[in-house]
């Protein structure tokens, strides 16, 4: 197969790239990316092309990687399978994502992160890192053999979606995963702190009548974990950041040399807590939706740099566990498919720049993740996305390929739009190509 992508504009912040150029595509690699006064060197013609495919007014990316993805499979396909996950995430324009082991069984078992892994081979689309638990069933109890999970394909560690809540354990964790220079993923909640919170804790939550959970529940974990990554060595992530005072800790474990990274999600700097006013269900996440001032501070924490990656926390639900009284909701929102027009918005507000987007999308993942670059130059994979920040349309649920509808951006205007997303050497999502 080749693809011959034409009059676009080519940004890689790797190479400090951006600069109008022909990329050529042959089988599974790029064969090369030549200015327009280079093009008598091409590797092939227009006519010797499999595929033309113009990019006019368009941006070329490196492929955009998620780091924090639930697929529910397997156990609770109902909501989204390996299938319909990576549909979304090719959708998204994600070549690369990462799925957390909350599955039913939680994935502790070599088996089952080798049925993952073989799953999204056999569909040819975005690529699959499984996430393996720290503890047996998640349940904080023991740690699972990171080991043989490792050596079965899993990507690094995390009970996502239960704490760590046992300290001690945690350690453990961190001292076995440090010996195997992997990646500790940390959900960061404070169990007793949150009691029966289903709302961030302020004057929204008392004008509901809702019990709130304060911004400490997540920062005291937080800072438990980074005082033990500084104790072991280990290498720490910490997942969904949503208050000033993570992003305050995180500075200072940064500022002191820690292996600590982190991640937001487009929710936590587009939504605060105002979005449940109407009780609105899909606005009900974990961590929640927080103030104004902690949204600017995850804002300027993606500015500066103290966060590292923008992940989804792709959270898929049916209709009938969010159709229900707020205190009965399931948390989490769907995410891949509103993530980089979400994203965009802080490029048309000049809080990012186009470069520092694709950093947290695509090369500072790779880098915490230890996978190879994605780099738009001869003989790297054919790992691409393609995207439109000029584009104008409305998010629309109805035409997501995810499973699930659990999104509260359903509706909104956007500008900034994903064209096409390629990986290894296939096109595995071009716009118009599905109803958009």
């Amino acid at each position: 197969m080749r693809i011959r992508i034409e009059n676009g504009t080519v940004v890689d912040p790797l190479q400090n790239l951006e600069t109008k150029q022909t990329v050529f595509i042959e089988d599974s690699t790029i064969k090369a990316v030549l200015l327009p006064e280079e093009l008598s060197q091409a590797p092939f013609s227009k006519e010797q092309a499999d595929l033309l495919y113009d990019a006019s007014g368009q941006i070329i990316c490196p492929g955009f990687v998620d780091m924090h993805v639930h697929f529910r499979d397997p156990g609770q396909e109902y909501k989204e399978t390996i299938e319909t996950g990576c549909k979304a995430a090719a959708h998204g324009g994600f070549t690369d994502v990462c799925c957390m082991p909350n599955t039913t069984p939680v994935n502790d078992q070599p088996e089952i992160t080798q049925y993952i892994i073989n799953k999204a081979k056999s569909l040819s689309s975005t690529r699959v890192y499984p996430v393996a638990a720290i503890s047996p069933g998640s349940q904080g109890k023991g740690l699972t053999e990171m080991g043989l999970l490792l050596k079965a394909g899993a990507c690094g560690f995390s009970d996502d979606g239960h704490p760590v809540s046992d300290p001690q354990l945690m350690r453990r964790a961190m001292e076995y995963a440090r010996s195997f220079d992997s990646l500790i993923i940390s959900h960061c909640e404070d169990l007793k702190l949150v009691a029966n919170g289903v709302m961030n804790e302020g004057i929204i939550s008392t004008r509901l009548g809702l019990a709130g959970i304060p911004n400490a529940s997540e920062s005291i974990m937080v800072m438990r974990d980074i005082a033990l990554c500084e104790l072991t060595g280990a290498r720490l992530h910490i997942a969904h950041v949503s208050t000033s005072q993570s992003v305050e800790a995180i500075k200072q474990a940064k500022d002191k040399g820690l292996p600590v990274t982190a991640e937001t999600a487009p929710h936590y700097f587009t939504l605060t807590d105002s979005s449940v006013l109407e009780y609105d269900t899909h606005a009900k996440m974990n961590p929640p939706l927080r103030s104004k001032f902690d949204r600017e501070a995850i804002c300027q924490g993606l500015a500066s740099g103290i966060i590292d990656v923008i992940a989804t926390d792709h959270a898929p639900h049916d209709v009938l566990e969010k159709d229900v009284p707020f205190d009965e909701a399931a948390n989490g929102i769907i995410g891949l498919e509103t993530a980089v027009p979400l994203t965009l918005k802080l490029v048309h507000e000049k809080v990012l720049t186009l470069g520092q987007v694709i950093e947290k999308f695509s090369i500072n993942p790779l880098n915490i993740l230890k996978l190879p670059p994605k780099k738009i130059a001869g003989g790297y994979p054919a790992d691409l996305t393609i995207i439109d920040i000029a584009a104008e349309y409305t998010i629309s649920a109805k035409k997501f390929q995810s499973k699930s509808r659990n999104t509260p951006f359903n509706d909104w205007p956007c500008r900034g739009k994903v064209m096409a997303t390629i990986v290894n050497g296939q096109i595995v999502y071009q716009a118009g190509s599905v109803s958009d």
